[in-house]
């Protein structure tokens, strides 16, 4: 199966990305992003926050591990959580944090560095990998 591709030139790109990787979510609102430090994880999970209309500055979680951006649709508060799991070790400290909250509940959720918990996720995620294809060029790669 040919893996589906989306490049990401400049900024200016990403709205565009993001809605390439919804209408490929099929209705998914649990995104797992891959890719290296420096990929663009946090640049790409700011441009779906904006997408959506959130009010607040989106930012990387790196030490508070996960944040919470609000956002309406047809009057009714919503929410997009954005997790970094780089500095956890184990699963187990992942369900300290509540991962399974984020996993299962109606919002939107997106999760950088997700490999610590690859044992808790099922098809009803999408997995993303974003890879550095030159100094401003980003592939957005759907695994």
């Amino acid at each position: 199966m040919k893996k589906l591709e989306f490049l990401v030139s400049n900024l200016s790109d990403l709205p565009k990305a993001v809605d390439w990787v919804l209408t490929h979510a099929n209705g998914r609102k649990k995104i797992m992003l891959y890719g290296e430090m420096g990929a663009g994880k946090t640049t790409f999970t700011k441009a779906y926050c904006a997408y959506f209309g959130v009010a607040d500055k989106a930012s990387s979680p790196t030490f508070s591990l996960a944040n919470d951006y609000i956002y309406y649709e047809n009057n009714i508060e919503k929410h997009i959580y954005h997790l970094d799991l780089y500095r956890l070790k184990t699963t187990e400290e992942a369900m300290d944090i509540g991962i399974e909250n984020y996993l299962f509940d109606a919002h939107y959720c997106l999760i950088e560095w997700p490999q610590i918990i690859e044992t808790l996720l099922d098809d009803s995620v999408m997995k993303i990998s974003i890879e550095i294809s030159s100094k401003k060029v980003r592939k957005i790669v759907i695994l």
